[in-house]
């Protein structure tokens, strides 16, 4: 399907009307202005500031050490370059989980610094009070269920979630208990294709995928992942549209022999 340029801002509004259409919702981590710009003339539904930045941008093993500060400025970068995509910013690891008071104030200094549209909070009904807390201010919030990395010490491993019935009942449960509590969306990462199926027919608002497979509402990827920029991450859910690092390592490296040889600059690139 054709991106649809009539929509001049993707809002909460547009985004459940696109679900009740039937039109799939896309949604893309970005952390950059340069990148956001491209994404966002694309025509991105939705642009994420996701905490992945602590992987792809810092080089961290895990998404646990970014800070708030960290995500207010790779928020602030994304919304600089942006003109049709709804923004949401991931609320990081230790800004919400000790109480809904600590949630509402990291959100707000996120709202307020960065102009960002929306946040995104893992977790079920543990953190539910948190997201009454700021929705009841005004901001919009997305629920992120299933895999959720700021727990990957509690898992163990990376591997599918929810394949047990236990696991399953609870997912569906906590989806209904943060789609009641008045989430706009809900990421499902990493559970099989049925049981996300089985969500997105039971909840009334977007239901958006990676590795949850075809029957939901949308679809998210790391923007790194998607370009083929990072070479080792190699799960069965991820498509590869480029392959960036090839690209640009052959790139540098015409670079590297063109100033070796003295061939840049030639005399039309110099004053």
């Amino acid at each position: 399907m054709s991106v649809n340029k009539e929509i001049k801002r993707v809002t909460t509004h547009v985004l459940q009307k696109m679900k009740v259409d039937g039109e799939r919702i896309s949604m893309l981590t970005c952390y950059d202005y340069s990148m956001a710009r491209i994404l966002d003339d694309a025509g991105t539904d939705i642009l994420l500031v996701g905490d992945s930045a602590s992987n792809v941008m810092a080089g961290h093993e895990t998404t646990l050490p970014i800070t708030l500060d960290q995500m207010i400025y790779h928020a602030q970068s994304v919304v600089r370059a942006i003109k049709r995509s709804f923004v949401v910013v991931d609320l990081p690891f230790g800004s919400y989980q000790g109480n809904s008071k600590e949630a509402l104030n990291s959100t707000i200094r996120i709202m307020k610094e960065t102009g960002a549209h929306g946040i995104k909070i893992e977790g079920g009904e543990e953190i539910i009070e948190s997201v009454k807390r700021i929705i009841s201010a005004g901001v919009p919030v997305m629920g992120h269920l299933g895999l959720t990395p700021q727990s990957i010490y509690k898992f163990g491993t990376y591997a599918v979630r929810a394949t047990e019935d236990a696991e399953a009942a609870k997912l569906i449960n906590d989806a209904k208990l943060l789609q009641d509590a008045g989430c706009f969306a809900i990421v499902l990462e990493k559970i099989p294709a049925q049981l996300a199926k089985k969500v997105a027919e039971e909840l009334y608002i977007p239901i958006i995928g990676i590795g949850a497979g075809k029957y939901v509402d949308g679809q998210v990827l790391v923007m790194h992942d998607m370009l083929g920029i990072n070479k080792d991450f190699k799960p069965r859910f991820l498509r590869r549209y480029l392959d960036l690092y090839t690209e640009i390592y052959d790139a540098t490296q015409a670079y590297i022999k063109d100033v070796k040889s003295k061939d840049f600059p030639n005399d039309n690139e110099q004053y």
